[in-house]
Formats: structure tokens, C-alpha cells, sequence
């Protein structure tokens, strides 16, 4: 059994620590958090022992989970490699893309297990999804949030779009070859709504929309390919298939098709609506790092993945900060 310690117990570090219970591969052995007055609430609510040094916790376990604000990830992560220690890091995985060059380098070092928490790549809508997904040429993703002061400390790429940098990432077999961006600031100091396009080199162009200024909430994915269309909400956890299959013969009289017209042929369109399984996809993700571990196997979200999502959810800044100061010009 992998003995595992949280560090930071805010909102989103005691569901981790709650979820961290009631899987069996792992040993909560503790946890840390810089508030005193929080450590004793968190120890007394879920009856884990509270550290009041984060070295300390780290030095008894074989893992670490650390769900701290955005700009002590890099801090608290490269503690825990040091000490070889594997980890599992929330999103993004570091404030800047050096630090998350560096932890790179320290995990290769270390020679151990580095998980991001992209948790969307976990969610059922999308597992559902993934056996339907062949080179998707165009995908349109839509995250918006109704406005919430939480995160409104980073520009809102780093805190929604990032998700849909990584699932885009995920599934798009190709490098970059052009990013533009624009956005608006509206109650914070950055940009509150967001959209970009990201065009590869072999023609996929995702257009990636997020807000947290919205009146209702939306997380959904649209991805176009042949013959196929593949719609995601993550939200919902829906997944709906619509796919094209050519006509031998005469068509099923029932059944719904197209004539492409100048002797092409018919196509017959099929609607599938794939079971969703029901799963937490933050403990599918925390389970998948302990199997990543005890097999020895790269974890499905890995350092590289974290790295990669955010490079390009840093360049998205720097596009949407030249917009910005176009329109103030």
C-alpha cells in the first residue's frame, strides 16, 4: 500500500483527501496546510492527522498530492522530488512554463511518477468518446462559468480553458502551427472571457471559448471528422455520435440518409448515444496515479502532458495581452 500525504486542504484538497480514504492502494498518512486554524478543522472533520511542516509529512510517504494554490506547485513539487518522492500536481502544473521545465528535469532525475490533474480526461463523457475519436479536423469547445471570485486571480485561460487546451491536446496528433487569441477583461484585472484559435500543421483547427463571467454554466466539446461528429459535454456527462456510413444497396426504408448528389452516392446517418459509466473522475484520476506507480507505467495525464498544456495556454495569454492593448491603444 503507497503511503500518500496531501499538501493543501482547501475547498478542492478536502475532497482529495476525502476521496484519498476510500481508496484501498493508498495510505493517507497526513496532511499539511499553512493555515493552523484550517489544519485543525480538516483533522478534526475527516480524523487525518494534521502536520504542522510540510517536510516532515513528506519525508513519511511515498507519494505526494498537492493541491495548494497555482504558485506554490512548483515550491511544494520540487521538495517532494528532491526527496524522490512521486507526485501528483493539481492544474495548472506550475505558475510558469521555466518551473515546469524544471520539475521536468527533476522528475527525470528522481526517476519517478509525475501526474497532472487535468481531471476532464477522466471524465466519463469524455472516456466514452475516445474509442469514436480519429483525427478530428475541426473541434469547437465552449467553458463557461457564472462568476465566482475564486481564480479570478490568473487570467481565465489558466483557470478554464486550460481543461480544453489539454483534451484538444489529447486527441489532436499534430504540432502546432498558429495560435491567435482575444479577450476582454470586464470585473477583474484580466481577461474574465476568452476565445482562441489553434491551427496545426496537419489542418486541425480547434476554437477554444471560455468565460467565468456567464449567466449559466456550459462545458462542452464539439469535434468534426470524417464521416463522424462527436459531441462531449462534460457538464451533463453526455456523449452524443453521429456518424456516416455509405449505402450498399437500397437503403434501410427507416433509416435516414443522404443523397451526396452528381452520382456520389447515398450516405446512411447513425445516431449513437454511448453508455456513460458512473464515476467520480477525481478518484478514477487519484487511482490511475497509485496504478501508475505500483505497475510502473506512465500515468495517463503525465509531467510532459502538464508541461504542454501549459506552453500553449502561456502563449494564448501573450496573444490575448497584445488584443488588450490594441483596444486601450
Amino acid at each position: 500500500m503507497l503511503k500518500i500525504g496531501v499538501i493543501g486542504a482547501g475547498h478542492l484538497g478536502k475532497i482529495h483527501i476525502r476521496l484519498l480514504k476510500e481508496i484501498d492502494l493508498f495510505e493517507l498518512v497526513g496532511f499539511f496546510d499553512l493555515d493552523e486554524e484550517n489544519r485543525k478543522k480538516v483533522e478534526q472533520e475527516f480524523g487525518v492527522k494534521a502536520f504542522a511542516d510540510m517536510e516532515e509529512l513528506i519525508s513519511k510517504v511515498d507519494a505526494v498530492d498537492i493541491v495548494t494554490p497555482t504558485l506554490a506547485h512548483f515550491d511544494c513539487a520540487s521538495k517532494a522530488l528532491k526527496l524522490s518522492k512521486h507526485v501528483f500536481i493539481e492544474k495548472p502544473i506550475t505558475n510558469t512554463v521555466e518551473e515546469a521545465k524544471q520539475l521536468i528535469y527533476l522528475s527525470e532525475e528522481a526517476n519517478v511518477k509525475v501526474q497532472v490533474g487535468h481531471v476532464e480526461r477522466f471524465n466519463p463523457a469524455f472516456t466514452s468518446a475516445l474509442p469514436y475519436i480519429n483525427n478530428p479536423m475541426f473541434i469547437e469547445t465552449h467553458r463557461l462559468a457564472q462568476f465566482n471570485p475564486r481564480g479570478t486571480d490568473v487570467p481565465v485561460v489558466l483557470d478554464l480553458m486550460i481543461h480544453d487546451i489539454d483534451i484538444v491536446l489529447s486527441v489532436v496528433k499534430s504540432n502546432i502551427k498558429k495560435i491567435n487569441a482575444s479577450g476582454v477583461a470586464v470585473v477583474s484585472d484580466t481577461p474574465d472571457i476568452a476565445n482562441a484559435r489553434i491551427e496545426f500543421d496537419n489542418g486541425c483547427v480547434a476554437n477554444l471559448t471560455a468565460s467565468r463571467i456567464s449567466l449559466k454554466n456550459m462545458r462542452k466539446t464539439r469535434m468534426f471528422q470524417k464521416d463522424a461528429y462527436i459531441s462531449v459535454d462534460f457538464l451533463d456527462k453526455q456523449t452524443e455520435i453521429v456518424k456516416l456510413k455509405s449505402v450498399v444497396g437500397e437503403p434501410d426504408p427507416l433509416s435516414v440518409t443522404l443523397d451526396l448528389g452528381n452520382g456520389k452516392g447515398k450516405k446512411q446517418i447513425y445516431f449513437d448515444k454511448p453508455q456513460i459509466n458512473e464515476v467520480n473522475a477525481i478518484k478514477e484520476e487519484l487511482t490511475q496515479f497509485a496504478l501508475a506507480i505500483t505497475n510502473n507505467t506512465v500515468p495517463l495525464v503525465n509531467i510532459h502532458d502538464g508541461y504542454n498544456a501549459l506552453d500553449v495556454a502561456h502563449k494564448i495569454v501573450e496573444k490575448l495581452k497584445i488584443s488588450l492593448a490594441l483596444i486601450e491603444d
